[in-house]
């Protein structure tokens, strides 16, 4: 298709469709004689570009000034958010294009948007506005190329977009990456807001719509941005960074999907382009004027009821994508207090409010002990101080260094089997754990674990922090001395009261995997065994993993 009509001269004052006069089509140069355009209008009229603004509504569109090096599958990425797109043609020797949306009403959002926000393609602003034509009727042997990009498009349209839990199948598409980026969250320390995202990806361009799921019991995003460009760039520059110090990594590739189908504007999924959405299973939707401040102002992600602090490096993002105007981030503490509260998951009056301390209950109170307890609940946290109580030994109370530890303890501890109880993990009204008189006896059921050299999480950027998973059957061994062999390990695991089903050394045998028969067993042989001394002040390290062997 390229070439078609690069011989086309357009004077400086004549209007953007006169490309397509039927004056052209008789051109003996023009190689336009196969193509057709159904017109509102005299087609010899003169129409200046600056009259343009004033024509109708026209589901055809006229795109002007785009970069030399533009693809089709571009040019159709501006208008798929807002609609079906049934015909595109590629004027490349102008460095123009037209596009005919599904409807008008598409093509009127599509132009209303484009007016509050500059389009981008290849970071190269583009103009964009009604066409006098109606119609596009294009000769397809003379235009094969651009009606293939449309039909592989069209296809991948066709397929059922995900609004939660599912990923639509997604199929290959055309030379140019999509427009549309898979997100997952690793090591999610923290909760991860959809409006976190939008904060987060929108320095790269303009974010048109995100849907929110949880798969593989991992957090993950479809985002879309208006121009492919925009999300390569984001990719390159985010993949692999941590959102939070130390944790919360952005793990980015690009979708095969071209566009996102977002029906709902709530805390799972949002389109931008369309405020008016229904919220949908309930949710509070978003205000239509907070929708459109979105686009216009993104600082208003950055003051969640002042909850905005100074962002201390050593892994986060630097501060040029720092979630406020002033380069500060939202401190980890705050952040994850306002999405908890926001998402109706706990009931804060503020930060402060919020309890450090768990209540833990249906122990097997013939088996626990302080230490136990301190050694799980660890694996999320520092425990400071455990109390079993002292006329209701089958509870306890457990004081984490703070909140967000005590809610990630008890998101991931809650339901697990202890010693063979199902325990139960809820946030107590106590604010700390009180330690017995001086002098008094309490049986050994209150520690204080405060300047204990087993906490995880005490060295700030700890690579801990990366490594927190839910309790499984996979258990990840490290600091092994280099005389232990695997039947060592496999020996001292069984001792604990389980199976050993499968084992695997790392290359330098000082790390490990370990798989026991069930989770309960790796819970047990991980209380058992974490600091276990292997000889030489060799302590083994035993924590949960996300692999299996």
């Amino acid at each position: 298709m390229d070439g078609i009509v690069t011989d086309v001269a357009v004077g400086v004052k004549r209007g953007s469709d006169e490309l397509l006069s039927s004056s052209l089509y008789n051109s003996p140069n023009s190689n336009m004689s196969g193509m057709v355009v159904t017109a509102n209008g005299n087609d010899s009229k003169k129409l200046r570009v600056e009259d343009r603004m004033d024509c109708p509504p026209s589901r055809v569109l006229h795109i002007r000034k785009l970069p030399n090096e533009v693809t089709e599958t571009e040019v159709i990425a501006l208008g798929l958010p807002f609609g079906k797109v049934t015909n595109i043609l590629m004027l490349k020797g102008k460095n123009q294009a037209f596009l005919e949306l599904g409807t008008e009403e598409a093509a009127i959002t599509m132009v209303n948007y484009y007016t509050a926000v500059t389009p981008h393609v290849r970071n190269v602003p583009v103009f964009i506005q009604y066409s006098n034509h109606k119609e596009l009727k294009t000769d397809n042997a003379l235009n094969q190329r651009a009606q293939a990009v449309l039909q592989a498009v069209t296809a991948v349209q066709a397929a059922s977009t995900p609004t939660s839990g599912t990923t639509a199948s997604e199929s290959a598409l055309t030379p140019a990456p999509s427009p549309v980026l898979r997100i997952i969250i690793d090591n999610m320390f923290y909760p991860v807001t959809l409006d976190v995202l939008q904060q987060i990806f929108s320095k790269f361009g303009t974010v048109m719509k995100i849907i929110t799921f949880t798969k593989n019991n991992q957090f993950q995003a479809l985002l879309q941005f208006n121009d492919p460009v925009n999300a390569q760039q984001a990719k390159l520059a985010l993949d692999g960074q941590n959102i939070y110090n130390a944790c919360c990594t952005l793990r980015i590739d690009f979708s095969k999907l071209v566009n996102l189908n977002v029906k709902y504007n709530n805390d799972k999924s949002r389109d931008y382009t369309r405020p008016e959405l229904p919220a949908g299973d309930g949710q509070p939707s978003m205000d239509p004027s907070v929708a459109a401040a979105f686009n216009k102002d993104s600082s208003l992600l950055g003051t969640p009821s002042g909850m905005v602090s100074p962002y201390s490096g050593g892994g986060g993002f630097p501060s040029s994508l720092g979630f406020a105007q002033g380069g500060g981030a939202l401190s980890p503490l705050s952040a994850a207090a306002a999405a908890a509260a926001a998402a109706g998951r706990v009931a804060l009056s503020g930060v402060s409010g919020t309890s450090s301390v768990l209540l833990v209950s249906n122990l097997n109170e013939e088996m626990v002990t302080p230490q136990s307890l301190f050694t799980l609940f660890g694996v999320y946290g520092d425990a400071q101080r455990v109390k079993i109580l002292y006329n209701k030994k089958d509870s306890a109370l457990i004081q984490m260094a703070d909140a967000n530890q005590a809610q990630l303890a008890m998101s991931h501890l809650n339901g697990q089997k202890m010693y063979g109880k199902i325990i139960r993990v809820t946030l107590s009204k106590h604010q700390t754990v009180q330690l017995p008189r001086e002098g008094l006896d309490d049986q050994g059921l209150t520690k204080d674990f405060t300047n204990s050299p087993l906490h995880r999480f005490k060295k700030p950027g700890s690579k801990n922090f990366q490594n927190i998973f839910p309790p499984s059957a996979t258990l990840h061994l490290s600091n092994i001395p280099q005389d232990i062999t695997e039947e060592d390990l496999r020996v001292l695991f069984s001792n604990s009261g389980g199976t050993v089903k499968a084992f695997k050394f790392f290359q330098d045998h000082k790390m490990a995997l370990l798989q026991m028969a069930t989770v309960e067993e790796a819970i047990q042989a991980l209380i058992d065994l974490h600091n276990y001394n292997m000889g030489d002040n060799h302590h083994l390290r035993v924590s949960f993993s996300k692999s299996t062997i």
